[in-house]
């Protein structure tokens, strides 16, 4: 047999296979999967070629603008505020030796156990004129009950507050670009006769713009998909414009055409986030030599302590006692029957939620590793884009598409049985819970996908040659080998789930309320002392990430020693 016909069988061969990935019941069930996650997002998308209503007109001319400047703002001043906290925070404690260092390269992710709704709640609480600051200044300086005091309550106080929620974000990709840095440019710096700053300036800054990039871009994404914290603070932004077009002025047209302008802006972001994290990827890590370290005396040394215990204090410490103090002075009120009834609410859903996800997120990640086709990462990486859309959107787009099916389910079932079945999906647990799906599967993929790709591809081969089947590979070499990216998958969206506000309000059905929304409403109604139990609990709960981060950061540490 000649060259060319060994080279035909072996191109036919490879067509042949190809063809069978493809029409595999794996590709198959990824496609159908992704189609299903991503329906509510591309059911938005196709509102912006639907013709414009009148109350659309109206909103245009009126409050959209409004919505546009307000969202402008906090989108400026967050990503500027959470830049500079998150950057230099990232380089004292990568590239800076100082008292408390191994401290606070974890402590710094505990801001973000807390919502910045709840962090709002909390300050309004604590700032207000009758709250013990203002009470405090009054009563030791002598001044007089209408003096001037900053508001808490505004475009200025939100963006503090979200910036003080979303720094991590971009704390978390700057350390791991600071660390992954070669020393080799730092030390041609040094020759160069760089000191640490113009070193930062000209060299470290520059090399993990990618990072930073990708970091603000999660930043922007989680402000523009806040509710509670504009709501709480009576700003009008494209969130709280969604719901008061929805509920308010019951137009679902004009509510789900806002949805889709700032969807479209949520995927500019997402679109950034994705080509700055494959420059992170394809980016030069060598580090041949361990890092310089710049050692910080005396007035440096307190200024880094300054530096990074100010998030710590501001974004965690300081309303995680104000609420614990609240909830322990008042816990008959805080923690009554009606507490426990919201709590168990909110564990049911989270857990169904988590063992879901963790399911359709464990065929996702397995099936695009066994037929790694362009068409399989294709629908994975359209399932996986629901964390970028905000609840509100995903929660508008679920209504309107569960209630086309409710109806057609209702006729077929009035039609052939003679009995109506109501609201079924739309009116019960299961949209809610779909709702959840489609926001928060990514974080359950992304953390099962990184593990996989722990597993080398020899201990597949080496069950094949032993007769398993692809299903036989995953129950049992692959999942035992999983347990811990499983759990923190399964913690990950528990933790989400519980966190969740806009959509659970939107979605959810009469006879259901959740901790979430328990605290939303007892805030709203200025009762923050009984919101104060739920809120704790919400804290509590959101611990369990920040504690897998710091026992990452500690066996990477392990590991380099």
């Amino acid at each position: 047999m000649n060259k060319a016909a060994r080279t035909l069988i072996f191109q036919s061969r490879s067509l042949a296979k190809a063809r069978s990935s493809f029409l595999s019941g794996w590709t198959l069930s990824i496609v159908f999967i992704a189609l299903v996650i991503a329906a509510p997002i591309l059911l938005v998308l196709a509102s912006l070629f639907l013709p414009n209503s009148e109350i659309w007109q109206h909103l245009s001319s009126t409050v959209l603008p409004r919505y546009i400047q307000n969202s402008g703002w906090l989108v400026l001043g967050v990503g500027s505020l959470s830049l500079l906290i998150g950057v230099s925070s990232a380089w004292l404690v990568s590239m800076c030796s100082f008292p408390g260092k191994r401290f606070f390269e974890w402590a710094l992710f505990l801001p973000m156990a807390i919502p910045a709704y709840i962090l709002a709640y909390t300050y309004t609480d604590f700032l207000q004129f009758s709250g013990p600051v203002q009470s405090f200044l009054r009563t030791m300086l002598h001044l007089p009950r209408g003096y001037w005091f900053p508001e808490i309550r505004s475009l200025g106080g939100a963006i503090l507050l979200l910036s003080l929620a979303l720094y991590p974000y971009i704390y978390l990709l700057a350390r791991a670009a600071f660390l992954e840095q070669s020393s080799t440019m730092l030390e041609a710096s040094q020759c160069l006769r760089c000191n640490p700053w113009t070193s930062f300036f000209r060299v470290s800054l520059p090399l993990i713009r990618p990072a930073i990039a990708a970091g603000v871009a999660l930043v922007l994404m989680e402000t523009l998909s806040d509710f509670g914290t504009v709501d709480y603070f009576g700003i009008q932004t494209f969130t709280t414009g969604i719901y008061r077009t929805w509920f308010g002025l019951g137009e679902r047209l004009a509510a789900v055409q806002l949805s889709a302008w700032l969807l479209v802006f949520v995927l500019v972001l997402l679109a950034l986030e994705r080509v700055s994290r494959n420059q992170i990827n394809q980016s030069s890590k060598e580090r041949f030599r361990k890092l310089l370290i710049y050692p910080l005396r005396s007035w440096r040394a307190a200024l880094a302590l300054i530096t990074c215990s100010l998030p710590i204090v501001l974004g965690f410490l300081l309303p995680a006692y104000l609420l614990l103090h609240m909830a322990l002075r008042n816990s008959r009120r805080s923690f009554n029957p009606e507490f426990w009834a919201f709590a168990r609410n909110s564990l049911t859903m989270a857990s169904i939620t988590a063992v879901l996800a963790i399911g359709i997120a464990l065929l996702l990640a397995y099936g695009e590793r066994i037929r790694p086709n362009w068409l399989n990462k294709l629908a994975t990486r359209i399932a996986s884009m629901g964390y970028a859309v905000p609840g509100s959107v995903i929660a508008v787009s679920i209504l309107i598409s569960f209630g086309r099916l409710d109806n057609q389910i209702d006729g077929f079932s009035e039609r052939v049985f003679g009995v109506s079945t109501g609201l079924l999906l739309s009116g019960t647990m299961v949209g809610l819970i779909f709702a959840y799906l489609v926001r928060f599967l990514t974080a359950a993929f992304n953390t099962l996908e990184a593990g996989l790709k722990s597993i080398t591809n020899s201990m597949d081969e080496a069950a094949r040659s032993l007769g398993k089947h692809s299903l036989g590979r995953l129950i049992t070499i692959h999942i035992p080998l999983l347990r811990t990216s499983l759990l923190s998958a399964a913690i990950f969206v528990f933790v989400d789930t519980m966190k969740e506000l806009p959509a659970t309000l939107i979605v959810r059905p009469f006879n259901l309320d959740t901790l979430a929304i328990r605290v939303y409403r007892l805030a709203s109604d200025e009762r923050l002392v009984e919101a104060s139990g739920g809120a704790l609990a919400i804290v509590v709960v959101g611990l369990l990430p920040v504690i897998l981060l710091s026992l990452a950061i500690s066996r990477s540490r392990a590991r380099k020693l």
